[in-house]
């Protein structure tokens, strides 16, 4: 593990990091209170210098043939590898995750960077048959230009190679503004592209900058798209900032998902899963279980199961590999979830366990169940973004379906049934972006689209091939070599 002693963090752009200066902004480690890094904060200046650097590297890196790109990418997995406990304790450090998660999460990319490295030796276009003789008719994938990628505390690492790695290899170049929360992960990430051999401007990371200086990179006329993972509040306004200026633009946003359970489940196995889905990242996942779904007929089952898989989890600082759930982000994020606990024992919701702070060393809250609740109610609509998980009963299948859809956002929904007609019903009928059956709402795997509906997104997908489609701009191409005027639709004629 690296020493204690406080990283310094600064704006990474045109291949040199800034010189650090005292204006800075202090994170600490949400287990212990300590000092992990300062933050240099980013001016609106410093966002120009950046777009304008990866404008002047997009004229290369968009004419290296792509399988070269790739092979980048390969050396980026390599380095990830090479670092990935490095890059785990600090990510544990410095947001709180825990160490065995902050692996899995450095994987994700290290698997995210071998799947986008292999594109480049396809990154598939379309040849189809022309309607007229002597005629070729193709359409290719060009890059779009300077992408603008906005990502959040929560997943510092995974979420941004989602962003970063598509748009690398279709040949694009980024400038990246992280969490402020995340600053020293962030630029340990982007050290590993740089020692790769990315070359100079084709990522640039801007870090500590505030609303004034995610304006201006949503805004800025040589950014062709912003990829924004966060709030669905702040996601909004960049939908529209980036309508007004007629730019494209991919949203990742909350969740409110749930998992139902019919009464012919496998109980055990959804008490498991129930509490792995609500409690890992304690709660600050986009796709956490933040509703239980169940048939009244097997609710007073369900429960006691569920309330010991959750007495089994160990509270306390991620770095230690025993732990299961770590502390929150921060003193706001504990302020928000003693809020709902305090609103739910004022309405006469039933507390099952939890709900309260531990200590005053970190930010660590208890596993919170509580309910049955109604499903219009707040803890049963509203994203809570930390450790409580809201019961809800219903009677009948198609109940559970109608409670499921009826929330405003649609990333991740889970049934458990041993009913296969029951579980493709809802796979069809579920509103959500990502289905599991018999299993949590979380564990996205990077070949796979990712995504959700309703106040989620707005359509796009991160992750797998559509990510490929969301990064880059279709270009069709006919080709005529009959050495006449052919006129599709005016001159064939089929009779």
């Amino acid at each position: 593990m690296m020493n204690n002693k406080v990283i310094k963090v600064s704006n990474f752009i045109d291949g040199q990091w800034d010189d650090y200066n005292e204006n800075t902004i202090t994170n600490v480690n949400p287990a212990t209170l300590e000092h992990v890094s300062t933050v240099n904060i980013a001016a609106e200046a410093d966002v120009q210098r950046a777009v304008e650097s990866s404008k002047i590297a997009f004229k290369e890196w968009s004419s290296f043939p792509p399988p070269k790109r790739g092979e980048i990418l390969y050396k980026i997995a390599e380095e990830l590898k090479k670092r990935k406990q490095e890059l785990s304790e600090l990510m544990t450090l410095e947001m709180g995750k825990v160490i065995t998660e902050s692996e899995g999460e450095v994987q994700e990319a290290i698997d995210m960077a071998y799947y986008m490295g292999g594109e480049g030796r396809r990154l598939t276009g379309e040849v189809v048959p022309s309607e007229l003789p002597n005629k070729m008719a193709m359409a290719v994938r060009e890059p779009l230009g300077v992408i603008g990628a906005i990502s959040a505390f929560n997943f510092p690492i995974a979420v941004p190679s989602w962003k970063i790695f598509p748009s690398l290899i279709i040949g694009n170049t980024v400038v990246w503004k992280p969490s402020p929360n995340t600053s020293a992960t962030a630029a340990a990430f982007v050290k590993c592209m740089v020692d790769a051999g990315l070359p100079k401007g084709v990522i640039n990371l801007i870090v500590g900058g505030d609303g004034d200086v995610g304006h201006t990179l949503v805004t800025h006329p040589d950014i062709s798209l912003v990829s924004f993972t966060g709030s669905t509040h702040i996601g909004q306004k960049v939908y529209q900032s980036c309508a007004s200026n007629h730019k494209q633009v991919s949203l990742e946003l909350g969740g409110k998902n749930g998992i139902i359970v019919l009464e012919d489940a496998d109980l055990p196995l959804a008490a498991r899963a129930i509490a792995w889905g609500a409690f890992g990242t304690t709660g600050q996942r986009c796709t956490s279980t933040s509703r239980v779904i169940v048939q009244k007929s097997v609710l007073e089952e369900l429960t006691p199961l569920l309330l010991k898989e959750v007495s089994l989890l160990k509270i306390g600082n991620g770095i230690d590999h025993e732990v299961n759930v770590g502390p929150l982000i921060n003193s706001e994020a504990i302020k928000r979830v003693e809020d709902y606990v305090a609103l739910a024992k004022k309405e006469g919701i039933e507390i099952h366990c939890g709900g309260n702070k531990i200590g005053e060393e970190g930010y660590f809250f208890e596993p919170t169940v509580i309910g049955p609740v109604s499903p219009s109610s707040k803890y049963a609509t509203e994203e809570i973004f930390g450790p409580i998980l809201s019961i809800i009963s219903v009677d009948t299948f198609e109940e559970a379906i109608e409670v499921n859809n009826s929330v405003d956002y649609g990333l991740s929904s889970a049934i458990f049934t041993r009913d296969l007609s029951k579980a493709m019903k809802a796979v069809r009928r579920v509103d959500t972006g990502i289905v599991y059956i018999n299993h949590s709402t979380s564990g996205a795997e990077i070949q796979m689209p990712f995504g959700g509906t309703k106040n989620t997104g707005n359509g796009k997908r991160e992750a797998g091939q559509a990510a490929l489609d969301t990064f880059c701009e279709w270009k069709t191409i006919y080709i005529d070599y009959s050495g006449d005027l052919q006129r599709a639709q005016i001159d064939v004629d089929f009779s």
